[in-house]
């Protein structure tokens, strides 16, 4: 499983119980449940005005391109 961080959580009896039992019955792992748990938890709590995935995916690796707009642009648009 690439790109994953081992953690500790700590629950009650009860909950952990449950969390068992729905593994169980799912066929899959209390830790995919978690994860499941805590993906949905973050998403739900994500502000409305973040950053879309695509934001800097465009990036040239170069500080300067800001200071060299209109020489990369000349001629662009012209026929």
């Amino acid at each position: 499983m690439a790109g994953i961080t081992k953690t500790t959580v700590y629950l009650d009896a009860a909950a952990y119980r449950w969390l068992k039992l729905l593994a169980q019955k799912s066929g899959r792992t209390a830790a995919e449940l978690v994860r499941e748990a805590v993906a949905e938890y973050a998403s739900r709590h994500t502000p409305t005005g973040a950053m879309p995935k695509s934001v800097g995916a465009g990036r040239s690796g170069r500080g300067d391109v800001s200071e060299r707009a209109e020489d990369l642009l000349e001629g662009f648009g012209a026929e």
